[in-house]
């Protein structure tokens, strides 16, 4: 009897360390995992630039004086109230369109005119990207304009088949699924035969289910079983699937 559970304890070990093997040749061989891919889907904020550039902490800003000035609410409270939207609709504009029937499209401009001059090319990332085969998209929950904007900074215009804002989805936001439907059925892409490139966690969930391959660009990984890879150098992590 002990034996036979020496040997159950020894053939149970074995095919956990197995399973952890495949999953770390997954981990440290990319490419083949995106081999099928044929559309590289790319989110904006915070993906093709780092934090720490800033560019969001602007963004915060000016959305919390438009609700300060739109709802007439003292500086903390639309604070407190930007973040609560984000949290619980996707995005900010999404919780103020349900709860207080904001327009949209003067909101949109505000909250994005902001100092392009804190973004720096990147000609690393640039050149990644173009090695990739097939074709290139963004898809912001920001407005296309303003993704238009950041890219020229980044040096990374030109590059993009089609940029695509929370527009183009009748202003839902991700992470909802009939956002990513809508923008996906419009650009015609194939999910199965694509891959999703996103800083925020929640905003994979749905590409995973309708099966893209995901990608969390972040600094610290995040695990969750919707996300397959973590990537906290997005032009090293694209260096690892052209190679």
């Amino acid at each position: 009897m002990g034996l036979k559970k020496t040997v159950l304890c020894r053939e149970r070990q074995a095919a956990i360390l197995a399973m952890a093997a495949g999953l770390a040749i997954v981990h440290a061989m990319p490419a083949a995992f995106f081999s099928h891919v044929r559309t590289w889907v790319f989110d904006l904020d915070n993906t093709l630039y780092p934090p720490h550039m800033g560019v969001f902490d602007q963004i915060d800003r000016r959305m919390t004086a438009y609700i300060m000035d739109a709802l007439g609410l003292a500086q903390a409270e639309a604070n407190r109230l930007r973040h609560d939207y984000w949290q619980t609709y996707g995005t900010t504009l999404a919780g103020l369109m349900r709860e207080h029937d904001m327009d949209p499209e003067p909101y949109m401009i505000a909250v994005h005119d902001i100092d392009f001059s804190v973004l720096s090319p990147d000609a690393e990332l640039r050149a990644r990207i173009a090695a990739l085969p097939g074709r290139k998209i963004v898809y912001t929950n920001g407005s296309a304009p303003y993704a238009q904007r950041v890219l020229e900074a980044r040096g990374l215009d030109g590059l993009f088949a089609a940029l695509y804002g929370v527009e183009h989805a009748g202003y839902r936001p991700k992470p909802e699924a009939d956002a990513f439907a809508s923008v996906f059925a419009l650009d015609g892409l194939d999910p199965t035969a694509a891959a999703m490139f996103e800083d925020d966690p929640r905003n994979l969930a749905a590409p995973h289910a309708m099966g893209l391959r995901t990608v969390h660009v972040a600094p610290e990984p995040h695990d969750a079983s919707h996300i397959h890879h973590h990537a906290p150098d997005l032009a090293g992590f694209l260096a690892a699937l052209t190679r």
